[in-house]
């Protein structure tokens, strides 16, 4: 898309004020907004349950959630294939569950069990589900850019129109990994899909002591990659924009890069709200951008034209809590890694090489 004239400044959408009003879903399937609605409710449902347990002590390691972001990575998901090589960051359930990875295996693994989605190993931020396309988050600020750069490279070069995409945040952004990541792939042309989640935050630090700008893009702009800023709390936008990325990915033409602007309502890790730390964080903020939440807006708009009402909302919700409920019985009731896993899963095995 052509630049436009000002990308130095966000404008609206980083006014929590704005864009609180009903998405619009005006030619949209019903039933694939339904199918996103039940999906970005159970990434909430499934966070807010790991916020109780991590806070009741049941979790030992940190949660890092994303509640508020849902809408991105339901959006992008939507346009992805298994095939595809997805790489999160620290912040990645909604990453991997969006693709539809299980909720017990998500849980197994902030439990540190043997049937968790890295097999115990890992915990909340070390995820990986190959078979969905899921290939990794970890908690290394940035360190899944140049991997998402180089799988997407690996399908190039391998004749298949399949591609990478990488999640990150505004925070990571700032590193010089990043910034090679984008000029190798925007010169190699590589079909990957930078997702920039600009919440605005860098732990608990707010962007504009960070940054001259709040806005990402701009270094879309410096590297020559075609980028759309979007309202990421706008599902069926953030598909939108995904759709043409993607698109263009597949078809030769390079690189793409989505800013999302959107909030986390939690603070930085666990459970708390962090409105008692950093600068520009305050309980009228977390008001303020709770009503642009991504879910009510799609279920708002979803009954305004009649096909949804808030006994379905209800109905689903029940349904979703029972299922959560279940999987997290299951995964407490999981057992733990063998003891000889602690080595075997961490070191390959020696091997020696006779001339």
């Amino acid at each position: 898309m052509p630049y436009p004239s000002n990308i130095q400044n966000l404008g609206s959408l980083a006014d929590p004020s704005n864009h609180c009003e009903p998405i619009d879903i005006l030619g949209e399937d019903p039933a694939t907004l339904k199918a996103q609605l039940r999906m970005m409710l159970t990434i909430r449902l499934v966070e807010q349950h790991l916020a109780q347990m991590r806070k009741g002590g049941l979790i030992g390691g940190p949660v890092h959630l994303g509640v508020g972001q849902e809408a991105v990575a339901v959006g992008v998901s939507q346009c992805l294939r298994t095939s595809d090589r997805v790489f999160g960051a620290h912040r990645s359930h909604s990453h991997v569950l969006a693709l539809g990875a299980s909720i017990r295996g998500l849980f197994a693994e902030a439990l540190g069990r043997d049937t968790g989605l890295s097999r115990g190993m890992g915990g909340s931020m070390h995820l990986w589900d190959g078979p969905r396309g899921f290939y990794g988050s970890v908690p290394i600020v940035a360190g899944t850019v140049p991997l998402a750069v180089g799988a997407a490279l690996a399908a190039k070069l391998t004749g298949t129109d399949d591609i990478g995409v990488s999640y990150l945040g505004d925070g990571a952004i700032e590193e010089g990994a990043v910034h090679e990541s984008l000029n190798l792939a925007r010169t190699l042309k590589a079909p990957v899909l930078f997702v920039v989640e600009n919440n605005f935050f860098s732990s608990h630090m707010h962007i504009h002591l960070r940054q001259p700008s709040n806005s990402t893009a701009r270094f879309a702009v410096a590297h020559d990659i075609c980028y759309e800023i979007v309202d990421g709390n706008d599902v069926v936008a953030v598909r939108k924009a995904a759709d043409r990325l993607v698109n263009q990915s597949r078809t030769g033409g390079g690189p793409g890069f989505i800013e999302a602007v959107t909030y986390r309502w939690y603070g930085h890790v666990d459970w708390r709200e962090d409105v008692d730390v950093g600068v520009n964080r305050s309980i009228e903020d977390l008001v303020n951008w709770r009503r642009r939440d991504p879910i009510h807006r799609l279920a708002t708009a979803l009954r305004r034209v009649g096909v949804w009402s808030q006994e379905d909302e209800s109905g689903l919700i029940r349904e979703l809590e029972d299922q959560i409920s279940r999987a997290w019985g299951e995964a407490m009731n999981d057992p733990w890694p063998p003891e000889d896993a602690l080595l075997g899963r961490v070191y390959a095995p020696r091997r020696v090489v006779r001339e």
